[in-house]
């Protein structure tokens, strides 16, 4: 064999050895740290299992989940700790607005992709914000709400129904969002929120804030809470008092196993559907960690259901 030849042979040998041992662009693998503001909410044991759902079909993103128990805190521990790990992208859904902006704030400055989920906060130092319209879900409870009481008596005969408010945490912006879209619904109509109180997402303190509602009010038409747990422990402090059948019970989430369930056996009038944006979260990841460009904000879209529509999948907001 020629030198000439034989060199070629063992350079392309060579050649061929080192492309075999180059990694592929699709053999990357990825970190994603995701803090959870609170695991004690069916929605958002939920919407962890929908993230887990989603990146389970990408063998190339690890995503390490961190439950910060409603404590603030504690969250803005975690989120130091991701940026000091240096993770790929961060996921984070907030427990409070204010709090959480510096740390995810300062992830953002530091070159970590954020996908800020469900919960906004102060200013826009982050990659996207996913979330549904919460103004526009509290604004359309109202608007049904306002159609439901219009035929009764009380209001037939020129009077004013009576409501209770049973709101979300309001140092957060989804309950301030469903707060005041809700009431931007009311005005000028013939009710009034004759009993409101924060009960912070949890049916526990839900119900006893009904308690100290139905001791106060001997006649309540109806109970808007801002999410399915608050909705289901308002009607279980009613049935406890024997009122539960003069009340009609609104609440967000629709959960299968949870509102949706409750519409079906007759507990709420109405709950109005909060997507969890797991799946478009990894979705959004994996775009951003491949180097794409995303939108700033991605609006989820709602429905609401009830008895009447429940078994065609509901109907979507207006």
């Amino acid at each position: 064999m020629k030198p000439s030849l034989r060199h070629s042979l063992i350079f392309l040998a060579s050649l061929a050895v080192a492309v075999a041992a180059t990694p592929s662009p699709t053999a990357r693998k990825w970190t994603i740290g995701m803090s959870q503001c609170n695991l004690g909410e069916p929605w958002r044991v939920q919407m962890n299992a929908d993230l887990r759902k989603a990146a389970a079909a990408h063998p190339e993103v690890t995503v390490i989940f961190k439950d910060a128990q409603n404590d603030t805190l504690r969250q803005r521990a975690q989120i130091e700790e991701f940026i000091n790990s240096r993770v790929d992208l961060l996921i984070v859904s907030p427990k409070e607005a204010a709090p959480l902006t510096p740390p995810i704030a300062d992830a953002y400055k530091r070159g970590i992709p954020v996908i800020v989920l469900d919960r906004s906060v102060l200013g826009e130092n982050y990659t996207q914000f996913i979330g549904a319209d919460n103004r526009r879900i509290g604004r359309s409870a109202g608007e049904w709400i306002v159609r439901q009481l219009a035929t009764h008596p009380r209001v037939k005969a020129g009077g004013k129904a009576r409501l209770v408010e049973l709101k979300g945490l309001m140092t957060s912006i989804p309950g301030q969002d469903r707060s005041s879209g809700f009431r931007e619904a009311l005005k000028g109509q013939p009710v009034e929120i004759i009993f409101e109180a924060d009960m912070k997402w949890l049916e526990p303190e839900a119900r006893k804030e009904m308690e100290s509602a139905l001791a106060v009010h001997r006649e309540i038409d109806l109970v808007y809470a801002h999410n399915d747990p608050g909705a289901h422990g308002a009607y279980l402090a009613a049935k406890a008092a024997g009122r539960e059948k003069s009340i009609t019970f609104v609440g967000i989430d629709a959960l299968p196993h949870e509102g949706l369930a409750y519409v079906r056996q007759g507990m709420l009038g109405a709950t109005f559907e909060y997507p969890t944006g797991g799946a478009e979260a990894i979705a959004s990841a994996l775009q951003i960690l491949r180097g794409e460009k995303v939108p700033k904000r991605v609006t989820l879209p709602s429905r609401v259901y009830t008895r009447e529509n429940l078994e065609r999948g509901g109907d979507p907001l207006k």
